[in-house]
């Protein structure tokens, strides 16, 4: 038998293939097509940029005597768009690129307002510092809205792609888009814009109330001292008329004012004057709402107040704030009322409570009814127990009629406001409600409809014995710009000839003709 060699064995061996080792298998990677890749990073660079924008792009800045916030927004034409809520937004062609300028007024600055308030001449300078504020903030606002859309398109890119450079890029596209939208705004910049601004919500009848307000700050010191004087006259329609009910006050009646829901309308001080001399009124009862934003720079417009006369009764309303209720706490005859507190004032025992919600604060939820009524109930609660303790309320006060409905039963006669009407009622347990209209005819409010709201206050006439309410004089003044007055006496039930004494709805007797100033 023939021996092999070894060596030529391990050669034959060692060219041998080895069958049980598998071949490797042939893997196709598919590579993206280049459209679609770059599709993608620019889904990445857009929606990174956006989200940065939104979130951290926004740059609070003091323009004059208000704090606003600015932030860049994308958009399809571009343009500024300055939102003043609650009234509305105005919207202005400033420039077009794929970004819009977006600034909301958030408030006026107490401080700054009141700085401006004390000290008019500095209004001559106000245009140069709001430009200068304006020019500040968009500085700030660039290097803001930078950092936002670098950080935002890297930041996505890094969590898309898990690559630093390809989220760098991101970074550096995102970068150069908003280079390329300032140099386009910045091409287009058109300063007349300011001149033709597009306005919406209840800035939408903006150029028209413009065109009337230039004609009421003209014309408003005529239209005071007309009103005033048609007012201070106006007792005299009951000597010529036949139409009111058979009652004459006598020097003992307690005669008291109501008027609510001013709302800053300066013409109403004089209307109050006035209507304090001519019917000898004894007291003067505010049922709230006398400020329009209750800030501290509104409170110069309370100091009238002071030169009255009279005792000046007063309650919060929605549009009070508590600065504005410690402002008038100072003043010597004006008395508060507030969680049911009684006072007794020109022969008359007084409580009420102010409103429990502040609705110019946007950052508080409002409470709506639950929150009046539950104020109502704690009033109800603390004439029950003036009730018991042998000194009864005469008359409760409240600013919201839901407020003030759940005293029923527990004084003779409440006092309220809100709804910017007149009106009375007999609640179901005996008590009276009557509702004061806008003594200041919706204040500026005045000029937001076609005709404006009339002007109303209401003389009220107790017996001083009983310290029950025996007749009220409803008196309506026309509003903004009009000069007519009328009167209507009403009795309560218990004097009326042959009435029944204390119940029945109240009767309203036809009013006096309008008058006309002289």
């Amino acid at each position: 038998m023939a021996r092999v060699p070894v060596a030529a064995l391990n050669h034959m061996l060692n060219r041998t293939p080895n069958r049980t080792r598998p071949l490797p298998a042939l893997e196709l990677a598919a590579r993206p097509r280049p459209w679609l890749r770059a599709l993608g990073l620019t889904a990445v660079v857009l929606v990174g940029a956006w989200l940065g924008l939104l979130i951290v792009g926004n740059v609070r800045a003091p323009v004059g005597p208000m704090d606003t916030t600015m932030a860049l927004r994308p958009s399809v034409t571009g343009g500024t768009k300055i939102n003043i809520s609650p009234l509305g937004a105005l919207s202005l062609d400033s420039h077009v690129a794929p970004v819009r300028l977006d600034v909301n007024v958030d408030q006026l600055d107490p401080e700054r307002s009141q700085a401006l308030v004390d000290h008019p001449e500095r209004i001559s300078g106000l245009q140069d510092e709001v430009a200068r504020d304006v020019e500040h903030g968009t500085l700030d606002l660039a290097v803001r809205s930078c950092v936002a859309v670098v950080s935002g398109a890297t930041a996505l890119g890094l969590a898309v792609y898990r690559r630093p450079r390809r989220a760098l890029a991101a970074g550096g596209l995102a970068l150069a888009l908003l280079a390329a939208s300032g140099a386009s705004a910045y091409a287009t910049w058109n300063p007349k814009s300011v001149l033709e601004p597009r306005f919406s919500g209840l800035l939408s009848s903006a150029p028209s109330v413009v065109g009337n307000a230039r004609s009421i700050v003209t014309e408003f010191d005529v239209y005071q001292h007309e009103l005033a004087r048609l007012v201070t006259n106006v007792t005299k329609l009951y000597d010529v008329t036949s139409t009111l009910p058979a009652y004459r006050p006598d020097p003992s009646t307690i005669r008291v004012l109501h008027v609510s829901d001013i709302h800053l309308n300066p013409a109403s001080w004089k209307i109050i004057g006035s209507l304090v001399d001519q019917y000898k009124v004894d007291v003067v009862v505010d049922s709230g709402d006398t400020m329009d934003h209750g800030t501290a720079a509104e409170n110069g417009f309370l100091d009238p107040i002071r030169d009255l006369g009279v005792p000046y009764v007063w309650v919060r309303g929605n549009h009070d704030s508590r600065t504005t209720q410690r402002y008038l706490e100072r003043m010597k005859n004006v008395h508060v009322l507030d969680e049911g507190r009684a006072q007794t004032v020109a022969g008359l025992r007084f409580a009420g409570t102010g409103d429990p919600q502040f609705t110019p604060d946007r950052s508080v939820a409002p409470g709506g009814d639950a929150a009046e009524q539950l104020a109502g109930d704690r009033l109800a609660s603390a004439l029950r127990d003036q009730r018991t303790a042998g000194t009864p309320v005469d008359v409760a006060v409240a600013h919201e009629p839901s407020a003030a409905r759940e005293t029923d039963g527990t004084v003779p006669l409440v006092l309220c406001g809100h709804l910017h009407h007149e009106g009375t009622e007999l609640l179901p347990y005996g008590t009276r409600l009557r509702m004061e209209g806008s003594t200041g005819g919706s204040g500026l409010r005045a000029v937001e409809r076609k005709y404006p709201a009339p002007i109303e206050a209401s003389i009220l006439y107790f017996d001083r014995d009983s310290r029950r309410l025996q007749a009220w004089d409803a008196i309506q003044l026309g509003g903004l710009g009009l000069t007519t007055a009328e009167v209507s006496r009403h009795l309560a039930d218990e004097n009326r000839p042959g009435g029944a004494g204390g119940t029945g709805a109240s009767h309203s007797p036809s009013p006096t003709p309008p008058a006309t100033s002289p």
